[in-house]
């Protein structure tokens, strides 16, 4: 008797809380196609990174409802696919109302388990899904502290940090929930429960690296191939099409500058005592840990320190308050040929010099390659940038928005300096600070800036990077 079928719509998932739409890059699976669950299914481009979408079901992969280079809203339906109705009816069923759930303009339906004061509820993200795949999580019987009830990874890590005991009793794994995440009936080793064996993903082959469910990559994205029009020798111009992470750089930069009345401030700062530390650690400090030991890794202790001191500089605007930040999280503006993005070092002021130039080394290398994920571009609570790199000694940089400040560190100079009145030729550097008025003012930021500088200026032979 031949397999009933039934035909599924698969939706954009929303890959971040900030998140509202996505550019197809490419298509990985073509019609016709046979997909396996977690296999990936197309490659998007975000704001903020580039990632797969991997399919939550097996199936035979069907229309494809959006073109390549299409910008596309979460929760709109990306492409068909057909499944078999007799053994994922349940599983059509939930990936039908999680779509419901996710498309604001199905708001009329509502799906079944669906609490109106906790809308989000049932929306994962795939990290989210990812990791409670890899504890065996259920995440029905996780408690949301995300917008609308919806479950952030750190509540899903702070259940694995209990044992993974959530307090609600879970579901049988002979009932998949239609609002249970399909991702939640794996266990640690991967192997499915409560379905037959013929559902069950084919174990990869030997050397075939394991592939993970959620936000991944197989290999360095390419940022979508710049197109020029009209460049012949008889033209006086040519156009260059403005690729989503172009465009979405150009209206966070707009947004920061026509909502946040920007001032800005500097100082100088002699760094020779810091010039002498590194030259006399970065030999040992690269044998050991096989990377470069950077300025900017004292510099960030520097400023995290500075913020200890006058936590306002860690807050963002809220209308009719000032929201003070208390975790520490370093955003760190990384520049590529094509694109200047801002990585996050979470907790920033729980590490020491070398724990911070280790994440500056992993987080700038992974810029650099397109391997990014979410996580690593959300959180920031206050921005560094090494202007100095590039030779710049000056330069008034654009807040990332909605933080309070950036600050610039720029290139170390030799010069002529006045020491009790005498003349030493000593290695100095600028610092630039752009602030937003609305939050700070000049002596505020004066006497921050000043910590800085003496938080540098305090390095000598006997400092410690461990």
């Amino acid at each position: 008797m031949a397999e009933r079928m039934k035909w599924i719509e698969v939706i954009m998932p929303q890959l971040a809380e900030s998140l509202v739409s996505a550019t197809i890059g490419k298509w990985l699976k073509k019609p016709g196609d046979r997909v396996e669950q977690y296999e990936p299914i197309c490659e998007v481009i975000t704001d903020k990174v580039n990632a797969e979408i991997p399919s939550t079901v097996d199936g035979i992969m069907g229309d494809l409802l959006v073109e390549e280079g299409t910008t596309i809203a979460v929760g709109e339906a990306i492409c068909r696919m057909q499944v078999a109705a007799a053994d994922d009816e349940q599983v059509a069923e939930q990936v039908t109302q999680v779509s419901q759930q996710n498309n604001a303009q199905q708001g009329s339906v509502t799906p079944v388990g669906h609490d109106p004061n906790q809308p989000m509820r049932n929306r994962y993200s795939p990290a989210v899904q990812s990791l409670a795949a890899e504890h065996g999580l259920n995440l029905q019987a996780i408690q949301g502290t995300g917008a609308g009830g919806r479950i952030t990874r750190k509540d899903v890590l702070a259940v694995i940090a209990q044992g993974g005991q959530t307090g609600i009793p879970a579901q049988p794994s002979s009932a998949v929930s239609p609002s249970a995440s399909p991702f939640s009936r794996l266990n640690k080793s991967g192997a499915e429960t409560g379905i037959s064996a013929r559902e069950a993903v084919s174990a990869p082959d030997a050397g075939v690296p394991v592939r993970h469910s959620g936000i991944h990559l197989t290999e360095s994205p390419k940022i979508p191939q710049i197109e020029v029009e009209g460049g012949g020798q008889g033209r006086s111009e040519y156009f260059i099409d403005v690729t989503p992470v172009r465009n979405a750089i150009a209206r966070n930069m707009r947004q920061s500058v026509s909502e946040i009345p920007h001032a800005w401030t500097m100082i100088e700062v002699d760094v020779t005592n810091l010039v002498m530390l590194r030259n006399k650690l970065k030999d040992e400090f690269k044998r050991k840990e096989g990377i470069n030991l950077t300025y900017l890794s004292f510099m960030m202790k520097g400023v995290v320190n500075a913020i200890k001191d006058y936590p306002i500089m860690n807050s963002v605007w809220a209308v009719d308050k000032i929201i003070v930040k208390r975790d520490i999280n370093l955003s760190m503006a990384v520049g590529t040929e094509d694109s200047v993005l801002t990585p996050v070092i979470k907790h920033a002021d729980q590490r020491n010099i070398a724990g911070l130039a280790r994440e500056i080394d992993d987080l700038a290398r992974k810029t650099r390659e397109g391997t990014l994920k979410l996580d690593h571009m959300q959180g920031g609570t206050f921005t560094v940038n090494n202007t100095g790199s590039f030779g710049s000694i000056l330069s008034q940089p654009i807040i990332n928005y909605p933080q309070a400040a950036i600050l610039t560190f720029e290139s170390i100079v030799k010069k002529p300096v006045v020491i009790n009145d005498m003349i030493a030729v000593r290695s100095m550097a600028n610092l630039c600070l752009s602030l937003d008025h609305r939050i700070l003012d000049g002596v505020i930021c004066g006497r921050f800036l000043q910590r800085v500088k003496e938080n540098l200026e305090g390095y000598n032979m006997e400092t410690k990077v461990y």
